[in-house]
């Protein structure tokens, strides 16, 4: 009994490898189909807007394609200002899925410097995003100051927390500062999101038996935590209540 387990597991490991491979053929190919687009119009910083709807594109394609339901239970009205966008991470579908399901609020990721060593992500990923590194803290402020002046433009900021995949997804790790100081000295809002099931559609690539496949994923997204709420309150506080409001919705 104990080896028809293992060769089970093993079975499960080369479909859920298998899926992950095929997943990373569809975005190599999709990116590069987006890219000369992507590369023109951040080219211009007029044209900068427009590549936010080249990647809601990209985004819907990669869902088509890779076979992505997706059920979430409301979407963030136009006129909305630029808020903080801060949400669990526990899996790289958390990028990418995130364009498509708000498609009126254009946003831009903090995100670590880490990202910049893949060639063709490089390009688009400096150009549009920002870049953190923890390693330095001269530029890990010049970020800060970027994000603040990007939100300044009408561009909101999306932040994981929790500094990047945590092993024991779901569950959440402790979160970091960052998000909620820029929030509060940028005086914005924060839109809390909580990826309830992504973890089980695509785990990290490296991790042969953990689980990807297509299905439905599903994605909530919270009342936004008010900047007079935040400018009421000490960082700490803030931190906890987004904390609370995302793990509530997560699978124990």
């Amino acid at each position: 009994m104990e080896g028809f387990n293992i060769e089970m597991k093993f079975i499960k490991g080369i479909l859920y490898y298998t899926w992950k491979l095929y997943i990373g053929i569809v975005f190599g190919i999709t990116l590069l189909f987006f890219y000369p687009f992507l590369y023109f119009v951040l080219s211009f910083e007029k044209l900068k807007p427009f590549s936010f709807k080249i990647n809601i594109l990209w985004s819907r394609c990669m869902r088509v394609f890779c076979f992505y339901a997706v059920e979430t239970n409301r979407d963030i009205l136009k006129t909305e200002a630029p808020f903080v966008i801060i949400g669990n991470h526990t899996s790289y579908l958390d990028i990418f899925i995130l364009y498509s399901i708000l498609p009126h609020q254009k946003f831009l990721f903090m995100g670590k410097s880490e990202i910049l060593k893949y060639p063709l992500v490089k390009t688009f990923f400096k150009k549009l995003n920002i870049p953190v590194d923890r390693k330095s803290s001269i530029r890990s402020a010049k970020s800060f100051i970027q994000a603040k002046k990007c939100l300044k433009k009408g561009w909101s900021i999306v932040i994981f927390p929790e500094g990047g995949i945590p092993d024991e997804a779901p569950k959440l790790a402790p979160f970091k500062d960052g998000a909620f100081q820029l929030a509060k000295s940028s005086n914005c809002a924060i839109l809390p999101i909580t990826f309830i099931n992504h973890y089980k559609f695509f785990s990290e690539p490296e991790d042969f038996y953990g689980s990807a496949m297509p299905g439905l994923i599903k994605i909530k997204i919270h009342d936004l935590i008010s900047k007079e709420e935040i400018q009421e309150n000490e960082i700490a506080t803030v931190k906890e209540k987004t904390f609370q409001v995302i793990d509530s919705y997560l699978e124990k």
